[in-house]
């Protein structure tokens, strides 16, 4: 769900809800954190709808995919996409601004008013279609659970970008748990699981590379665009409208460089059904939820319900395509899932000593004797 993942664990895409802002002067790179109490069981809710909107996204996909129907062209999947994605956004904004004449106040100044913007969120713009299109390849050669473990392998990746990109350092833990990933994610390419129940033609080595190029692009957008939000206090949902609008000039004109003609003989929603219907709704409205997941929790949980849409989509996966499950398979995926879990510990603050506990005696009987 590219452009929207959200999400993209929400670390990564930065997707936020309206009210959360950027401050200055409160250092290079840093956003101000809501300071709002919920409760354990909003949390949990939160996460269970984003891991089952996950896990059912990468399984319904994969059934469009591979069902004995008339194919439908990803670009005007990915296209139409951008399009609810940029519907949605307009409408928080809307909700943010608080009334209709500051929304196309706003809207004016940032849009019309603002073409070197647009310019500069067409790059990721671009690397986002095409993150999306190698998404709908991967899922049309490889099993949904496979593609949902090998995809994690945007986490290291996108860390690679963001020490690159944004002088950010990692601690021993996380690189230990970002080679784990690559591990086990190495693992379940050795010897790929087999789905019984699809007997279309696929192509493993296909899938895999389009995974590859899915996760460079996904890294690089992501961190590309933490970087624009972080320099300017310019609101979050209009940076994402900014990013939608260049995305639908982007893969309009996907549509027509690489089906064009048969856009144009067929249909623009030729051989779309309820399920393809389904598919890109919950790629719209998915990675916008994320953005509610990464206001109330943190990346534990988060890890968690990665971990989770691991199991789930290979459950589904059992049941609907007959996926027969290898010994390297389960090694990989628990060792994805473990290290999911490791790099999303918090980190230590090393910069500060904390007193030791006879140093904390001795000054509280000083305070006595005072």
């Amino acid at each position: 769900m590219g452009g929207a993942e959200g999400v993209v664990p929400g670390w990564r895409r930065l997707r936020g809800w309206p009210g959360r802002t950027l401050l200055r002067g409160c250092g290079a790179g840093t956003m101000a954190p809501p300071k709002e109490n919920v409760s354990l069981l909003f949390k949990l809710y939160c996460l269970t709808v984003m891991t089952l909107v996950a896990a059912t996204y990468t399984v319904a996909l994969r059934y469009t995919r591979t069902a004995e129907t008339e194919l439908y062209f990803v670009t005007t999947a990915v296209c139409i996409t951008e399009v609810i994605k940029l519907f949605l956004s307009v409408g928080i904004l809307a909700k943010e601004t608080g009334s209709l004449g500051r929304l196309m106040t706003s809207l004016r100044e940032n849009l019309l008013g603002s073409p070197k913007e647009l310019l500069k969120l067409s790059v990721p713009s671009v690397v986002y279609a095409v993150q999306n299109n190698m998404a709908f390849l991967a899922l049309s050669n490889l099993d949904a659970a496979v593609y949902q473990v090998t995809y994690q392998l945007k986490i290291p990746c996108t860390a690679l970008c963001t020490v690159l990109m944004l002088n950010r350092s990692l601690n021993k833990l996380q690189w230990f748990s970002v080679f784990m990933l690559c591990g086990g994610v190495t693992l379940v390419q050795w010897k790929p699981a087999q789905a019984t129940k699809v007997q279309m033609e696929q192509n493993p080595l296909l899938g895999f590379g389009a995974i590859a190029i899915a996760v460079l692009c996904s890294g690089f957008a992501g961190v590309y665009f933490e970087k624009v939000l972080k320099s300017s206090d310019t609101s979050l949902w209009v940076r994402n409208i900014q990013l939608y609008l260049s995305g639908i000039v982007v893969t309009l004109i996907g549509v027509y460089m690489s089906e064009g003609a048969q856009v144009l003989e067929k249909g623009f929603f030729y051989g779309y059904t309820y399920y393809v219907v389904f598919v890109i709704l919950l790629a719209s409205v998915g990675g916008l939820y994320t953005s509610v997941v990464v206001k109330y929790t943190d990346n534990i949980m988060k890890g968690f319900s990665a971990a989770a849409a691991i199991v789930l989509s290979t459950v589904a996966s059992v049941m609907l395509f007959g996926l027969q499950i290898t010994v390297s398979f389960s090694l990989g995926a628990l060792l994805v899932c473990i290290s999911i879990y490791l790099y999303g510990l918090p980190r230590q603050d090393t910069t500060k000593i904390q007193p030791t506990s006879s140093e904390t005696v001795s000054l509280k009987e000083k305070l006595i004797s005072v």
